[in-house]
């Protein structure tokens, strides 16, 4: 997709930046409500998140400006392929933050403690930013021009595009820290970022919606499972077919030239 002039991509960039300001004012107002009315099962968790609603809050802002920040320079490299290329890499940008009951989860099964500080020490993944790419190439470049960025501490990476696990999920997964810049401070926040393909995310998002299926035998979950790895390697297959067919046409757009 081409992009258009300059001048116009300000004025957009600028236009989303207002939205996204006023997006994270609404989050900041809906957060206490949230919190309250969706509290964890864990009746600990529960009751420290009563205890500490403020700094729990202040917390999820941070995360919430981070996965914002993040965001954004994807959106920036995105645009920069545009003009360099007349192709944009980025399909869609998602971001989530982890909820209550996640959370309280994560920290009983790691035997970490129940506390808002334990959270920001232990939790890498609070925050997310998923990113859809075009092709599986794009996948690395934009992961490697992130990770450039002299602004950008790479903690944590998960190849599974190159060794998929074993269910066939395939993904890039970065655990991050970005800079967020406060009042009087600036302060460090980690940010989960996965990266994939278009048919690596459709069988993801499908393949959690069968694989959690209730009341299967065995003998169907287990044959269920393995149409799900036939079904991952056709989704690669035609990755592979497609970025092969995306490095013809590049080769002979510039034999023309």
């Amino acid at each position: 997709m081409s992009m258009q002039p300059s001048t116009k991509l300000t004025a957009n960039n600028h236009e989303d930046s207002i939205r996204e300001l006023d997006e994270l004012h609404k989050r900041r107002e809906q957060l206490a409500t949230h919190v309250v009315t969706r509290l964890a099962a864990n009746t600990e968790f529960s009751d420290m998140i009563r205890r500490n609603l403020a700094p729990y809050q202040r917390l999820m802002t941070y995360y919430e400006c981070a996965m914002m920040e993040i965001e954004t320079k994807f959106r920036v490299l995105d645009a920069e392929y545009g003009l360099r290329f007349d192709r944009n890499p980025i399909e869609s940008i998602k971001t989530r933050l982890k909820g209550t009951d996640s959370l309280a989860k994560k920290l009983n099964r790691k035997g970490f403690p129940l506390s808002v500080e334990s959270i920001e020490e232990n939790i890498f993944d609070v925050a997310g930013v998923r990113v859809v790419c075009t092709f599986p190439e794009d996948i690395f470049t934009l992961s490697e021009a992130l990770l450039a960025q002299d602004d950008i501490t790479l903690i944590e990476k998960r190849d599974y595009v190159t060794n998929p696990k074993p269910s066939g999920y395939r993904s890039l997964h970065l655990i991050v820290e970005t800079p967020i810049f406060l009042e009087k401070e600036k302060r460090p926040v980690k940010v989960e970022v996965q990266l994939r393909t278009i048919s690596m995310n459709f069988w993801a998002s499908l393949e959690h919606q069968l694989r959690y299926k209730k009341n299967l035998s065995d003998e169907a979950a287990a044959q269920v499972s393995d149409e799900l790895v036939k079904l991952a390697e056709d989704a690669a297959s035609l990755d592979e077919r497609m970025q092969k067919l995306r490095t013809y046409l590049d080769e002979q757009a510039t034999r023309d030239a």
